[in-house]
């Protein structure tokens, strides 16, 4: 095992209840009314992909041109920025912090593969952003998860094999891009709902180096 691939929101910190908020007040704009469990459907799912869940929602996919699109994802992610500044290292999920430490202690490459285009500046404002070998930007991808492009690009930029790397994820759509790029899936949270990780971890504490090394050569040894 080389390398370690984090998703960020429901892995690395939580920043799920501000796009919930920046969402829910572009959705309100539009006379839709979206609540928590819908939203359950926009974790892990690109910025574009999510505002067609909306719009498919309120009836309105085909009302705006490509163009308006644009200007209402942008919107969105304005309000989600201006809410994300007071964001600091007491945002990082437990055990996350000492993780990626013994993982660079360890002489593994970690990598940032999310869906959000805010991913380096949330690192930072975490203190986390120096530890990272490479972060995706999702802008340059031809598809969101569950395509498998965004782990494949992260194995590229680190200069690894897909069967060099483990990918981590919290989201049913992020298990299925880990498991179509062929990496080794870990999983948090519920098991029923991501059972398709090749080990599921119900909180952020479990993860641990050893733990990681554990499932990638288990998962080796039985292919």
């Amino acid at each position: 095992m080389k390398a370690v691939l984090f998703d960020l929101d429901g892995i690395i910190t939580d920043t799920a209840g501000y796009h919930f908020l920046a969402w829910k007040t572009l959705a309100e704009k539009l006379g839709i009314e979206i609540d928590k469990e819908f939203n359950e459907q926009l974790k892990g799912v690109s910025r574009t992909d999510s505002l067609e869940l909306i719009l498919k929602k309120g009836q309105l996919k085909n009302e705006f041109t490509l163009a308006e699109k644009e200007a209402l994802a942008a919107s969105k992610n304005e309000e989600y920025k201006q809410m994300i500044e007071q964001m600091s290292s007491a945002d990082i999920l437990p055990g996350i912090e000492s993780l990626l430490v013994d993982l660079k202690n360890d002489h593994r490459l970690l990598g940032l593969a999310s869906a959000s285009q805010n991913g380096p500046v949330i690192l930072k404002k975490l203190g986390l952003y120096d530890l990272f070998d490479t972060i995706v930007n999702p802008a340059e991808l031809s598809a969101g998860k569950p395509d498998p492009e965004i782990f494949q690009k992260a194995a590229e930029q680190l200069g690894c094999s897909v069967s060099e790397c483990v990918g981590i994820e919290d989201a049913a759509a992020g298990v299925e891009s880990i498991n179509r790029a062929n990496i080794v899936s870990i999983a948090v949270g519920d098991k029923e709902v991501l059972s398709a990780a090749d080990k599921v971890v119900i909180a952020t504490n479990e993860l641990t180096a050893d733990l990681i090394k554990r499932i990638w050569t288990e998962c080796h040894e039985i292919n």
